[in-house]
């Protein structure tokens, strides 16, 4: 059955689960220097609406590790960008790779064209989601302190789509999530498509929110696309920055975590995001290999290898 990875919640916790497992095979592997070409002849679409350099490299690199090829396109320099349908591109191009990953703006666009695909559709980014990154976040997380049940992690800042991606994956994994945002940003459920709100709970001040976690991560203040707002934003945001005093409220053993890019000085120290608790270089070389056990899984299903 064709599967797509549109938000975080497209899949169960039974397939994550599996998708951290092989994501830590296949990246023992890549540690080994052994060769694993699993979708040999197999062919990525990577479109892009979004520039990016952790995205495209991830994927694409990913994909040459498999055994597979990757075809890089802007949407300034095709069709989609002169105004042909989504729905015809989703036509036309699943007919010719084998898997498609797109960045773009509204998640609609992405739904759109994956409804037309005949091939998998994963999410690289949108304004709504970012479930590739939260994909890498977790693993990251396992790898440094074990499973996240139970866990609770701070989001202090923004309700991006970084932070709708993880109040999804708290209801899917079974964990807690602590939102503090600036008066005007606050979660909005129905953005973030969420089921309930067992699994988050929102605080004013971000050191309550801070306060006992497992994990405290964050983003940039000004996502792409709203660069006009950033002077506002820069104002408004002021009192949530992460720093060392944040860290200190958390759990001793706490991790923190950026998807990267960061301004230092802005919304994390350069204390805490080049201090010891920062995982974020592991996080950041984890997006190729939780995007390959993706791409894997969506293209041959689960493998005993």
């Amino acid at each position: 059955m064709l599967k797509h990875f549109l938000q975080f919640k497209d899949l169960t916790r039974a397939e994550h689960d599996y998708l951290f497992e092989r994501a830590r095979v296949i990246k023992a592997r890549f540690k080994r220097y052994e060769t694993y070409h699993p979708l040999v002849d197999r062919t990525l679409a990577m479109i892009f609406e979004k520039s990016s350099t952790r995205t495209r490299l991830s994927f694409e690199a990913g994909m040459h590790q498999l055994g597979g090829s990757a075809i890089y396109l802007n949407t300034r320099d095709t069709q989609l960008g002169r105004g042909e349908p989504v729905e015809d591109a989703g036509e036309v191009i699943s007919r010719m790779v084998d898997i498609v990953m797109i960045r773009t703006f509204e998640q609609d666009i992405i739904e759109r064209f994956a409804a037309h695909s005949r091939v998998p559709v994963i999410n690289g980014l949108t304004n709504e989601y970012h479930p590739c990154q939260i994909l890498a976040d977790i693993f990251t997380y396992i790898e440094h302190r074990g499973s996240i049940q139970g866990r609770t992690v701070a989001w202090i800042g923004d309700s991006n789509n970084m932070c709708n991606t993880w109040l999804q994956a708290a209801e899917v994994l079974d964990f807690n999530v602590h939102v503090s945002t600036p008066p005007g940003y606050e979660v909005e459920p129905e953005r973030a498509n969420l089921y309930g709100t067992d699994h988050f709970e929102s605080f004013a001040d971000p050191m309550d929110a801070c306060r006992g976690a497992d994990l405290v991560t964050t983003d940039v203040w000004t996502s792409m696309g709203w660069e006009a707002e950033n002077e506002e934003r820069l104002k408004a945001f002021a009192d949530w920055q992460v720093d060392a005093e944040m860290m200190k409220v958390a759990k001793a053993d706490a991790v923190f975590m950026h998807c990267l890019p960061a301004h230092r000085g802005e919304e994390v120290t350069g204390e805490v995001i080049d201090g010891p608790q920062s995982a974020v270089w592991d996080e950041a070389e984890n997006r190729l290999h939780v995007q390959k056990a993706l791409m894997e899984y969506l293209l041959l299903g689960r493998v005993e290898s």
